[in-house]
């Protein structure tokens, strides 16, 4: 019997969208922008990687792995901690 990686699992669930929004939501409830950050790692990959996404989004690797990196985006954070002083939060919806 032929087990499968966690990690292989979940990327390849990923790919479709709707799992994808469901996931980064489920890392958005937590207010973990950490876990949110990783989480977005995961569907990137699952999405066609960061080379892809520089494509679509016209941005330098570079700047696309610093703003996925743990330090890397201040802004979300702040976003994040702003809505929630709200009571709100944060939602991933597929396009």
């Amino acid at each position: 019997m032929k087990s499968t990686n966690y990690q292989d699992y979940l990327i390849e669930s990923l790919k479709n969208p709707k799992e994808a929004a469901g996931y980064l939501n489920a890392a958005l409830e937590g207010g973990n922008v950490d876990a949110f950050l990783l989480a977005l790692q995961n569907v990137v990959k699952a999405q066609g990687g960061v080379s892809d996404l520089a494509k679509k989004t016209h941005k330098s690797r570079t700047s696309l792995y610093k703003v996925l990196s743990k330090k890397g985006n201040p802004y979300l954070k702040n976003t994040n901690e702003i809505l929630s002083a709200m009571g709100m939060h944060l939602a991933v919806v597929p396009g």
